[in-house]
């Protein structure tokens, strides 16, 4: 199967996952992830804002900025094809639409940080491979932006069950996350 076909599919099963299953799962995922050594030593964490049926992240930013990390989002940058880590101290209010209809921090609610300074990237995905190679929307703004990250910096990937598949059509470009965690 082509990553295209795929992408649709796993689409309209995000689209068809009951909302009450969604939160339930989020919820677990959320507490495997806030389990993760290295999450508890992470200062700094960059996640995602979650849209379109993904894993709900907006409680995991919340606990994290209850637990005094240091909580960072992605803004695409004008030119669609880079992701721009920006601190942010509070998410009520400091959301905006992006380009590409995903939530990111408003510029006056948040500064950008060095990805070198990141401890930890939470890395949505459409679909996995249980090894942690993943599929991304198509555009390879995540595989650009993992490609050159800090040694330091793990990688962990957050996905439904039904979003890990036993193989990923692949090329070179596609990079793999350090860790998965699915429920």
């Amino acid at each position: 199967m082509d990553k295209k076909t795929l992408r649709k599919i796993m689409l309209k099963r995000l689209d068809r996952h009951k909302e009450v299953d969604r939160l339930k799962k989020s919820d677990i995922i959320k507490r495997k992830l806030f389990a993760l050594t290295e999450v508890k030593k992470a200062k700094k964490i960059l996640f995602f804002a979650s849209f379109r049926g993904e894993v709900d992240t907006y409680k995991m930013i919340e606990q994290a900025i209850k637990k005094g990390k240091a909580v960072c989002l992605p803004c695409l940058a004008k030119d669609k094809k880079r992701l721009i880590p920006r601190l942010i101290k509070k998410l009520k209010n400091s959301l905006e639409i992006g380009p590409l209809g995903i939530p990111q921090p408003k510029p006056d609610c948040s500064r950008v940080i060095a990805k070198k300074d990141l401890d930890c990237i939470v890395v949505p995905g459409l679909a996995f491979e249980p090894s942690g190679l993943r599929l991304g929307r198509g555009l390879g703004c995540y595989d650009r932006f993992l490609a050159n990250i800090a040694n330091k910096t793990r990688t962990i990937g957050v996905c439904f069950d039904f979003q890990v598949v036993s193989c990923l059509p692949s090329c070179s470009k596609d990079l793999a996350v350090q860790k998965l965690i699915s429920a």
